[in-house]
């Protein structure tokens, strides 16, 4: 249940789907997540630093920690769930 509670609150999965190819900066992680504010974000990362699965790096980058990584291949069952499910609804908005 607490892995469903991190992974639910908001811009959490989006921040680890952005560090998935490697580390990136503050501005940079907040431009790919669609301009979040500044505040959302530093929490967000507070939460999943303290959870392991995000470290800030020596340069202030923020990386997957091996858990992190873990973690998004866990999550892509999910990725591979969607892209089907998007692809049907897809087919049916054209029917």
């Amino acid at each position: 249940m607490a892995a469903l509670d991190l992974f639910g609150r908001r811009w959490n999965l989006r921040i680890i789907w952005e560090l998935q190819h490697g580390p990136v900066g503050f501005r940079a992680l907040q431009q790919r997540c669609d301009n979040m504010s500044s505040s959302v974000l530093r929490q967000r990362l507070t939460e999943l630093l303290d959870a392991h699965l995000v470290a800030q790096q020596a340069d202030t980058a923020y990386a997957l920690t091996d858990l992190g990584r873990g973690a998004y291949q866990a999550l892509r069952p999910l990725v591979r769930w969607s892209d089907a499910w998007a692809s049907t609804l897809s087919v049916d908005d054209k029917t």
